[in-house]
């Protein structure tokens, strides 16, 4: 069973009994450790680890010794309550070893939790997850964090009382930061608030920000397709902060302009452009690439592209003595005003 980002938050934070195992992978592994220590902590509760019913098993030793698993799936321990058999690390490797467990597996077991990093569609772990019937899958995204997390986060760090405009420079803040380094600012903050029962204002949220926030740079080439203009300067201030050269910002944005050229260009419109991308696009980008192409004709991507190769020509002049980042800002401003005509 393949889960879509909705039904995976709602089965990390209630799971389902009756499924034998659940795989959760992505790149980000800071993510994909959080909701495992949230669908793990949902079923066996907070005090399952003390109680042993969590039995831990790295997947280079899996692959070394396969019976382990079968082994942590029909154990009985001392205490009663569910139990968890986790899988960390898993890869290819592992799948005929879960296959022989999940065939295994009945009402009273022990629930099998796997995590991995990033999968392709080819992958036979992936595979078998998503096609066996006692099983689910889960791919975590690198995309900011939702409202809905926002406030989970928030209730974990016991944050109740959240001002209007606090909650709008959190879910900025969430766009820019990991989930992990949200997690962390937010603990940083619900400190800084003990035993205040005002109520959280977006002055105390910049206080215990970052001092320089890591923004994605992917962040600014989403910013300019989709026509924000008064969200270029901040985004630029961060990736100055970060030190990012101005002629990587073009060649990325060259990259990411060919893209949506590719995209809105297709014979077939652009729903067939992003299915022909390879390597191909997953969940919210997946459909926010789409929703940017939607919005530009193939004319203005080359206006666009050729705007970005002029800039970049202009930096690499041997008379140019203008900031280069300014140059670089100036570009980026006529790119947004394009896709908003």
């Amino acid at each position: 069973m393949k889960l879509s980002p909705r039904d995976a938050a709602a089965f990390f934070r209630k799971p389902d009994p009756n499924v034998a195992a659940l795989l959760i992978y992505g790149e980000d592994t800071m993510r994909v450790a959080m909701r495992r220590q949230e669908v793990v902590a949902a079923i066996i509760g907070p005090e399952g680890e003390a109680e042993m019913r969590l039995t831990r098993i790295p997947g280079p030793d899996l692959r070394k010794d396969p019976a382990m698993l079968l082994d942590a799936v029909k154990a009985q321990g001392f205490f009663p309550g569910p139990r968890v058999a986790l899988i960390e690390e898993a890869t290819d490797a592992l799948s005929k070893t879960v296959e022989g467990a999940l065939a295994e597996w009945r009402p009273g077991d022990a629930q099998i939790v796997a995590t991995a990093g990033q999968l392709t569609a080819r992958s036979s772990l992936r595979k078998l997850f998503e096609k066996a019937p006692s099983a689910a899958a889960a791919a975590l995204y690198n995309d900011p964090m939702g409202r809905a997390e926002i406030e989970q986060e928030l209730a974990r760090a016991g944050l109740r009382e959240v001002g209007r405009d606090a909650m709008g420079a959190l879910e900025h803040l969430a766009r820019d930061l990991t989930p992990g380094d949200f997690r962390q600012t937010l603990e940083k903050i619900a400190l800084y608030k003990l035993d205040d029962p005002a109520p959280l204002d977006a002055g105390e949220v910049a206080l215990n920000a970052p001092a320089s926030v890591e923004a994605e740079i992917d962040d600014v080439f989403h910013v300019l397709a989709e026509g924000r203009m008064g969200e270029i300067a901040p985004v630029m201030q961060r990736l100055e902060a970060q030190g990012v050269a101005p002629v990587t910002l073009l060649i990325m944005g060259a990259r990411h302009f060919r893209m949506l050229y590719a995209i809105a260009s297709a014979p077939g419109g652009p729903a067939q452009g992003i299915g022909a991308l390879r390597p191909p696009l997953f969940g919210p980008r997946r459909d926010r690439m789409l929703r940017q192409a939607q919005g530009w004709t193939t004319d203005r991507l080359e206006e666009a592209l050729q705007l970005i190769m002029d800039t970049d020509l202009a930096l690499r002049s041997a008379g140019q003595r203008a900031p280069a980042l300014a140059l670089v800002e100036r570009a980026f401003v006529r790119l947004a005003y394009m896709a908003r005509r």
